[in-house]
């Protein structure tokens, strides 16, 4: 029983390590200022490194059921290590900082993220939403503390070049560390369920979590890529603007957990609704709100946008099994990949377009709604894939 919880405070490490690519913009100034790249460049880094990490998520959850959490996570950690090491000898080289970050980092983001999801879930079976939220918000912990870190080292006079190597270097050897900690239980076939063919992508219960995932993230990577000229066009000075990314920021950690023990109590019905609150919540930002009340909706918006990085793995594990969610889980997450790729540039092009951020939030209120609605149908037709294995009539 005390190695559940070791698992658990590991897996949570582990998340918080690699969150931290969510602290990039921090370095996009120092990169610019004393190495020479450009903002298109060092958004291209950003954008290489995410859709690295989803891709290879779908390869790492193959290595997983082969050879175990613990040594995938070691792989991991390697793979997170080196790129940040490659990264800091690259001097003004954009390539090997491509190759670095983007290539070899995003390979180990996505290599360690479902090590700690899996191993939690077998070992809280009738918590597997709780701890799933308990997880994953230490991802979006970690690009708080690193940013944090990295800011007052820079603005000390750190090059960002040697901080790159310090961080890989102590980052590695932190994941290292939590990686031997990932011990796996001996699950039940009760708690396991059968294992799943990957032909399991072309049913129902698949469609409906792909399609409420890619919903759910294209909206609120749209407003969280734009939220600052959004808020600023909506009133809030640039000082404000600020502080509300912050809010969203904790709405988001807050969200993560809370959908979470909401999914453990709900089960799948949590799709539906968490969909729908996001659709309400997201046209709120198309009224003319006060300060308060429009920082109060950004917190909302966080808190809505962190269900999508929780129910859709706790369902994916409920309806499928734990055998098969490190299988299929990745699969799902192309989703958000995807939602990444295009939401943010959509939603700018509309907005350069139109000189308004509306139809932009039309379009995602729309896209979220058509989720929900979609989701509520085919949940309450016939069985619910709450009743263990079973698919959608």
């Amino acid at each position: 029983m005390k190695n559940r919880w070791i698992a658990l405070a590991a897996g949570c490490l582990i998340q918080t390590i690699l969150g931290g690519i969510y602290a990039w913009s921090t370095f996009v100034p120092y990169l610019m200022k004393t190495h020479d790249l450009n903002a298109g460049q060092c958004g291209l880094i950003f954008g290489v490194t995410i859709l690295t990490f989803t891709i290879s998520m779908i390869f790492s959850g193959w290595v997983l059921t082969k050879i175990g959490s613990r040594l995938t996570a070691g792989i991991a950690a390697l793979l997170f290590m080196s790129g940040y090491l490659i990264a800091s000898f690259s001097g003004n080289s954009f390539p090997l900082l491509l190759l670095g970050i983007g290539g070899i980092t995003g390979m180990g983001i996505g290599f360690g993220y479902v090590c700690p999801l899996s191993v939690a879930m077998r070992w809280f079976p009738e918590k597997k939403g709780m701890v799933t939220g308990v997880a994953v918000a230490g991802f979006g912990a970690g690009a708080v503390l690193l940013s944090s870190i990295a800011e007052r080292l820079l603005l000390n006079g750190m090059d960002v070049l040697i901080f790159f190597r310090r961080f890989g270097i102590c980052s590695g050897i932190i994941l290292l560390l939590a990686a031997s900690l990932l011990v796996e239980p001996r699950i039940s076939k009760t708690n396991a369920g059968r294992a799943h063919s990957l032909s399991s992508i072309f049913t129902w219960p698949f469609y409906v979590l792909a399609i409420g995932m890619f919903a759910g993230t294209f909206a609120g990577l749209l407003i969280i890529g734009h939220l600052t000229p959004l808020v600023m066009k909506a009133g809030l000075t640039e000082g404000e603007a600020a502080i509300s990314v912050s809010i969203f920021a904790v709405g988001n950690a807050i969200g993560r957990i809370t959908w979470g023990k909401a999914c453990d109590h709900l089960g799948h019905k949590t799709i539906p609704l968490s969909l729908c609150s996001f659709a309400v919540t997201t046209g709120l930002l198309l009224v003319p709100l006060p300060k308060s009340a429009l920082l109060l909706t950004i917190g909302l918006l966080g808190f809505g946008f962190g269900a999508n990085f929780v129910v859709y793995a706790s369902s994916i594990s409920r309806h499928f099994g734990a055998i098969s969610f490190p299988r299929l889980y990745p699969l799902c997450f192309l989703a958000y990949g995807l939602a990444g790729f295009i939401a943010p540039g959509v939603g700018g092009y509309l907005a350069d377009k139109t000189n308004s951020y509306d139809i932009p939030l039309y379009i995602s209120i729309a896209l979220v709604s058509f989720a929900g609605v979609l989701s509520y149908m085919k949940i309450n037709a016939g069985k619910t894939f709450d009743n263990d294995i079973t698919a959608f009539n």
